[in-house]
């Protein structure tokens, strides 16, 4: 589900002895990395993905259960105990599309391809299996005709924009491109204007001929490319949407699909740039703003069109079998402390780049594991590996599987480590702040194969060149800082959604670091479309898979390190470091927004946007902007206070002490630090959406897979919901110093 991302983090201080014990024995040139090395294959991994890339593997397709039995029968082939665990989710699937417009006196009848046309050598052309057409799940289906209007990417300010000029998309029909926010976003904000149908295209502006040139002479997205997709409600919660915060066992008490609150009620449709072409010609009225327009050869407008659209989609919905696959490596000394390891294998169609470089690159690191217990090692907890199912309708796989072993999980699990699409270029973390040391140290320890500089200095660069660019944010500024000292660890970014470790951290509060390579690799321009194949994969993505046999490499370190290491991978200073950072950006915020309400109240006084709006065109003066009050901020300052201090005690304790910890002892700091992350969980959720508890990091309300920090003070603000923003200030406070009692626990269990 996940495309290309860039990661971002903050300081770390030093080195735990037990972490930079597993390290060492995993580091390039000893025994144990070194063998584990020479069982991984990127040749194997090629032919891997061009197996179960051959054909569609959707949710529900023959192709999708074939490879949840092969990834069984590779898992217990290497010595893992392996099973598939099934839940019944709901998926709905295509019945009958339509999309046209009628024949007038000046046109011809017009109706949509909605299907893309297989390009000769490609798996498009040669794959047997029937291919989904344009479709994206969990939309509303109906019938409709009405006339359309363009609303650029159809985020929150372009409504605000339209309503300016004058243009209203009540009982209308929207056209809206990809980018700037999560696709579900756009019919759901087109909903909530009053719309009766939403149109999403892929403009070849962000992914099309404007960037490069077109499959198959290029990487990027040909003319008659889809991006098919789900647009569930997933910032109310992921996972089956008739089984919120329960897994979807065939007995499961369920919501129908009217009352389930995550699918939307208006038919929606994904398209090509090639027939958007003829949409959007019909549109008349005034030309939209410079911003709104995009790659193709015509003038932009809002509309409404001179002619009426017709839009009908019928589907499908029952439930569907998910396949997800669990092997377990039993550790020797900590049997029932897991490091878990995860990656998805459904696709939108053939899905080769997402997901499955992810998943052949989880295979090359269970088959080395494997190989490595037969040689004799075994690890000194459980190791857990993943292969989830239904990942691309709405995270369902690993949703369900949290849901059913959530107490399980919250008691066992040390660590959850995801990946998804891989290509080739920039390592990219994100995850729990307190594991930044531990993953910067391992990306320190892999040569990266085209610059033979490691993989954690490659990463540096790239977001110092980043932040020298014209126009950079600032949060990338302060990122080349910490970047640029050798004394500080690789940035991570804080986790938002869009892959399979939104459960394990945001519902249940494991640790979890998501990792991948990428950046100079193209597969945004087929992404979720019928050409994100094997030909296109290993031509312009990541060729021979060098980078998946990195991607191997890492996450292996990673799993190996994790399941050895004597004392916790935590270091608190990191995440006190970041949540200082994240309560700066929020006053911040408040005041920006305070000045910019003052600074619009006085222009609307003055007159001043009608004065200078354009006689001849439709105009309205914006909407005055909410007062913002002057937060008290106190609570948050006072936590964060205690909780530098107890780091820095956790720190200091466990540098002088950790390693002489008696057995006893040392289970209860790994039990301690286990679960800290479960104290920034809250009973109540965030604002309007109680599955996410966690009150450090959730996907955005308004943003979709991007991260929102503090959340729910943040939202609040700006959302202009005041007493929410005072009430989540105390509730956030009180979490942090959860977590600061509990590193107080640790420092009086290590100081005896």
């Amino acid at each position: 589900m996940r495309s290309t991302f860039r990661r971002s983090g903050l300081a770390a201080a030093f080195l735990l002895p037990s972490v930079l014990a597993a390290i060492a024995q995993t580091s390039p040139g000893t025994s144990l990395a070194a063998q584990f090395d020479s069982h991984l294959s990127a040749a194997d991994q090629s032919a891997w993905m061009k197996l179960m890339a051959s054909e569609p593997n959707q949710v529900g397709s023959p192709h999708d259960k074939a490879n949840a039995e092969w990834l069984l029968a590779r898992y217990k082939e290497w010595g893992w105990d392996a099973h598939i665990e099934t839940f019944q989710v709901l998926y709905p699937t295509p019945v009958a599309e339509m999309l046209e417009m009628a024949a007038t006196d000046d046109a011809p009848a017009f109706t949509a391809t909605l299907q893309e046309p297989p390009i000769p050598g490609d798996t498009s052309a040669t794959a047997k299996d029937y291919a989904l057409p344009a479709y994206v799940a969990y939309q509303g289906d109906g019938d409709v005709t009405a006339p359309l209007i363009y609303v650029n990417y159809g985020m929150p300010d372009d409504y605000k924009r339209l309503a300016e000029m004058g243009v209203d998309v009540k009982g209308k029909i929207v056209i809206v491109r990809y980018g700037k926010g999560w696709r579900g976003l756009k019919p759901k904000l087109a909903q909530e204007h009053g719309a009766v149908g939403c149109l999403i295209y892929s403009d070849p502006a962000d992914d099309g001929y404007a960037v490069n040139g077109v499959y198959p002479n290029g990487p990027m997205r040909p003319p008659g490319g889809i991006q098919r997709g789900s647009v569930t409600d997933m910032t109310l919660f992921p996972g089956d949407p008739l089984t919120p915060g329960i897994a979807a066992t065939k007995n499961a008490k369920r919501l129908t699909r009217e009352t389930s609150p995550a699918i939307l009620k208006i038919p929606t449709l994904p398209i090509s740039y090639a027939d958007a072409t003829v949409f959007l010609k019909t549109l008349t009225g005034q030309p939209v703003p410079s911003a709104w327009r995009g790659g193709l050869p015509i003038t932009y407008r809002a509309g409404p069109g001179n002619r009426a659209v017709h839009l009908m989609v019928q589907s499908e919905w029952s439930l569907k079998p998910a396949y997800d696959v669990i092997a377990m490596l039993k550790g020797a000394q900590y049997p029932d402390q897991w490091v878990i390891r995860g990656n998805h294998f459904d696709g939108w169609v053939f899905g080769a780049s997402d997901p499955l470089s992810g998943q052949v690159a989880q295979m090359d690191e269970a088959r080395a594991l494997g190989a490595l217990v037969k040689s004799g090692w075994r690890p000194k907890r459980t190791i857990v590996y993943a292969s989830w199912d239904a990942e691309e309708p709405a995270l369902l796989g690993s949703t369900e599987w949290v849901e059913a072993h959530a107490a399980e999980l919250q008691k066992k699990a040390v660590l959850y480590l995801n990946s998804d699409g891989n290509s080739r270029g920039f390592l990219g973390v994100g995850g729990s702040e307190d594991l930044r040391h531990f993953a910067s140290q391992v990306a320190d320890a892999i040569p990266d194969p085209q610059t033979k500089v490691s993989v954690g200095a490659r990463a540096r660069a790239a977001i110092r060149v980043e932040a020298a660019g014209p126009g950079a944010r600032e949060a990338i500024k302060a990122q080349a800082k910490d970047a640029a000292d050798p004394a500080k660890d690789l940035p991570i970014d804080p986790l938002g959604s869009g892959s399979d470790y939104s459960g394990f951290l945001q519902h249940l509060g494991i640790a979890t670091l998501d990792i991948g390579y990428g950046g100079e690799g193209t597969s945004g321009g087929v992404y979720h479309s019928r050409y994100d194949t094997w030909e296109h994969h290993t031509r312009f993505v990541d060729p021979g898979l060098v980078y998946g046999k990195v991607l191997a490499q890492t996450a292996g370190r990673l799993v190996i390190g994790a399941a050895d290491a004597d004392l916790p991978l935590n270091t608190p200073d990191t995440f006190a470091a970041a949540v200082g950072e994240y309560l700066k950006e929020v006053k911040k915020l408040a005041d920006d927004r305070r000045k910019a309400a003052t600074e619009r109240a006085v222009l609307l006084k003055a007159g001043v946007f009608a004065l200078a709006a354009d006689p001849t065109k439709s105009h309205a003066d914006p909407e005055e902007l909410k007062t913002v009050p002057d937060f008290d901020f106190a609570p948050l300052d006072t936590a964060l206070v205690r909780l530098q201090a107890s780091a820095a005690a956790y720190d200091t304790a466990v540098a002088a002490h950790g390693a002489a910890l008696d057995a006893g002892k040392r289970r209860q700091l790994l039990a301690l630090l286990q679960s800290i992350g479960q104290t920034l969980l809250v009973d109540q959720g965030l604002p309007f959406r109680d599955w996410y508890k966690n009150v450090i990091t959730a996907p955005g309300r308004f943003t979709g897979y991007g991260a929102k920090t503090l959340p729910g003070v943040r939202e609040a603000i700006e959302e202009d919901r005041f007493d929410d923003a005072v009430r989540y200030i105390g509730i956030t406070a009180g979490a942090l110093n959860a977590y600061s009692a509990r590193l107080d626990q640790a420092v009086a269990l290590l100081n005896g």
